[in-house]
């Protein structure tokens, strides 16, 4: 019976630290990277990438890299706008918004292929996309 109530116990835990609420400590500071600004092995495998919608973190030990792309869209004019990037006591939150081109504007119908790649401090915590 202890084993099962101390099983319990844990399981319980266990969901209330991934599935609760996460206490936002600090605001980080970062900047949006431009295709130039890109390390080139970072560029590299964002190329490969690019065409599926992806997630991903990248570090060269100075710096993190938080990339998300969006996969194939059907023409020009999308912009990534990021909306949240902090920091709790257990994770680096991110959260980026796809916009669309804007209607008033004849768009050329070529697939693009949209991401972003912000540049933060090099932190320890795994990272969660929203």
């Amino acid at each position: 019976m202890p084993i099962l109530l101390m099983t319990l116990v844990m399981c319980l835990s266990g969901c209330a630290l991934f599935g609760g609420e996460r206490m936002k400590l600090r605001d980080l500071e970062f900047t949006v990277l431009s295709e130039e600004m890109v390390p080139a092995e970072l560029a590299k495998i964002l190329e490969e990438k690019r065409k599926e919608p992806f997630q991903m973190t990248y570090t060269d030990m100075e710096n993190l890299y938080l990339c998300v792309g969006y996969g194939a869209q059907p023409s020009g004019g999308f912009s990534i706008a990021v909306e949240e990037l902090y920091l709790t006591d257990a994770t680096v939150v991110v959260k980026t918004l796809l916009l669309g081109p804007d209607l008033s504007e004849k768009q050329r119908q070529i697939q693009t292929y949209p991401y972003i790649v912000i540049k933060t401090e090099a932190l320890e915590e795994p990272v969660i996309f929203e």
